[in-house]
Parts: structure tokens; C-alpha cells; sequence
């Protein structure tokens, strides 16, 4: 490990979209005295609370919640530039005892944060070819070749996220290699312990469904008109966040208001697919069923014995 071995260990909590990450994170910080690092990549926007569930001050209960409302929407997603702000709070809490939990859906920023990545070169060039391709082809014709090059990595992207797409396509012919095959095995950048939080397939799908009604219901397109008009649309990462790209397609005249509203629910569901295709991939993550009764009881008998990890009351 390149980082301390000195100080709590890191605590990640992971797993597909509604499976309840967040309420048991503020649970077991409530028991540990830990803060919260999130790693959802679109939590780390200003403005998009409703249609990524950002956890408001009542769901935090006094928990610390850390690198939320980083970035304006109209900027790029940087892994690298999140990895420094990530690391350098996770830092910061261990050094002062205090057991960070790193909580999200996005797994690559995940591990970003706990693992040692060397994410590949770019080359302008071949950014600014596939880029023009994609504004003239189209999302679905830019997975379609991805998905002929590198299936694994087109099964992990969403064909939403062309920027995702473009950069799958542009390392491919950098390298000659599959863009998935450049994530390394792990190398722990940190000592730490992940809990996968997962549900049956139905019971997610309902979850989805009734996440999408909560969205509506507290003013999703209010919030997507809102950010629109702040440049929503000119950001290459959040204009293609589930829920509001949808909405954005229903201001353009694409899509009806009903069919805005079931393709986010049907894009989501698959999204919770691919998340869960991806994390099951990690051996050394603990998995829980999210739907169990006193499940913050049953982590922390875990976490227990675990060197660093102690109760606020033990």
C-alpha cells in the first residue's frame, strides 16, 4: 500500500442504484463516529439533488457528508481531479481517527480512490474524430462499435454516455487493447474493507419505480428546467445523467412527458444491471442482502473486528 497503514481502515459501501446505500452509511456513522466520502459521480454536481438522490440534511442526520456539490454542470467528470479531492478527505479524516466511509454507485471512481489505477493517455486527435462522430452518428451508432470492439466494456456503459463511449473507442485505438483490460487487478492504495449492498432483481425494479414517482413528485422537471437554464445542457457529463437527459429530450419535443418519465425508469433499471455486473466483479467485497432485518447491526458485527473500527459506545 502506497498510503499509511497508520489510522482507521477506509469503509466503502457499494452496490446497484436503490439499494439503500446511503441510509446505512448514516447509520453506521452514527454508531462509529465515521464521515462520509461520497462517490457518486452525480452527486458531485451543484443543482442536481432530486434526480440523483443527493441525501438532503435531514437524510444526514448530522453525518459529515463530504465532496458533494463539487463541480457546475456545465463541467466534465474527472476521475483524476475527484481522486485527489477524494483522497485528500479520506486522508485528512484518518489522521484524525475518524473511519471514513466511502459510499456510491459509480465503481470506477471507487476505485479510484481505494485502488492504484494508471488511467491511460489521450490523444486530442482521435478525442476530437469520435467526438464529431458521435454528434453526427449518434449515441446508439457509437456503442454499437463499441460493442463489436470491446463487449465488456460496451456492457458496462450506458449508451446515454457518449462521452464514456467516445473514450472507450479513443483508448482502444490508442492501445489495441480493450478499454476494460486497462483497469489493472487491484493494488490497494489504502487498508480497507467494502460492503456490497444488493436486493432481488424485482424488488429492485419496483424500488426504481417508486424512485422515479418520489422524482416527479418533488419537482424533477422544475430542477431540470432550472438547471437547463444554467447551462445543463452544454455540460458533456451531466446532460447525460439518467433522468435528466430524459427530461431535456421531453423540453426538445422527443419524448412526451409520460415517456420521459418510463424511459428513465426502464434506462435506470438496466443502469442498476450493469452497476451490479460490476461490483460483483471485486471477490474481496462482503456482500449483504439490503432487505434484511437490523442490517447496520449485521455490518457492524463485521466491522467489529476489524483493527480500527470501534463503536462510538465500545
Amino acid at each position: 500500500m502506497t498510503a499509511s497503514d497508520a489510522g482507521p481502515p477506509v469503509v466503502a459501501i457499494v452496490g446497484p442504484t436503490a439499494t439503500g446505500k446511503t441510509a446505512l452509511a448514516v447509520a453506521l456513522a452514527n454508531r462509529l463516529g465515521a464521515e462520509v466520502v461520497n462517490a457518486d459521480s452525480m452527486q458531485l454536481y451543484r443543482g442536481m439533488d432530486i434526480g440523483t438522490a443527493k441525501p438532503d440534511l435531514a437524510e444526514r442526520a448530522g453525518v459529515p457528508h463530504h465532496l458533494l456539490d463539487l463541480w457546475h454542470v456545465r463541467e466534465p467528470a474527472s476521475v483524476a481531479e475527484y481522486r485527489l479531492r477524494a483522497r485528500a478527505e479520506v486522508d485528512r479524516l484518518r489522521a484524525a481517527g475518524v473511519v471514513p466511509l466511502v459510499v456510491g454507485g459509480s465503481g470506477l471512481y471507487v476505485r479510484a480512490v481505494l485502488d492504484e489505477l494508471d488511467f491511460p493517455g489521450t490523444d486530442p486527435a482521435i478525442r476530437a474524430r469520435l467526438t464529431a462522430e458521435l454528434d453526427a452518428d449518434g449515441q446508439e451508432a457509437l456503442h454499437a462499435r463499441l460493442t463489436a470492439v470491446d463487449p465488456a466494456a460496451a456492457a458496462a456503459i450506458l449508451p446515454s454516455n457518449g462521452r464514456r463511449v467516445v473514450r472507450a473507442l479513443e483508448v482502444v485505438e490508442l492501445t489495441g487493447r480493450p478499454f476494460v483490460a486497462q483497469l489493472p487487478a487491484p493494488r490497494p492504495h489504502y487498508r480497507a474493507l467494502t460492503v456490497g449492498l444488493d436486493r432481488a432483481a424485482e424488488e429492485l425494479d419496483r424500488r426504481v419505480a417508486e424512485r422515479v414517482d418520489r422524482m416527479w413528485a418533488a419537482g424533477f422537471v422544475a430542477e431540470v428546467e432550472s438547471l437547463a437554464a444554467d447551462g445543463l445542457r452544454e455540460g458533456p457529463t451531466a446532460s447525460r445523467a439518467l433522468g435528466y437527459a430524459q427530461v431535456l429530450q421531453q423540453f426538445d419535443g422527443v419524448l412526451t412527458a409520460q415517456e420521459a418519465r418510463e424511459r428513465t425508469v426502464t434506462t435506470t433499471r438496466r443502469f442498476v444491471r450493469r452497476q451490479r455486473s460490476w461490483f460483483r466483479r471485486d471477490a474481496a467485497t462482503t456482500w449483504f442482502d439490503a432487505s434484511a432485518p437490523d442490517l447496520a447491526g449485521r455490518v457492524l458485527d463485521l466491522l467489529g473486528g476489524v483493527r480500527g473500527v470501534r463503536t462510538i459506545d465500545g
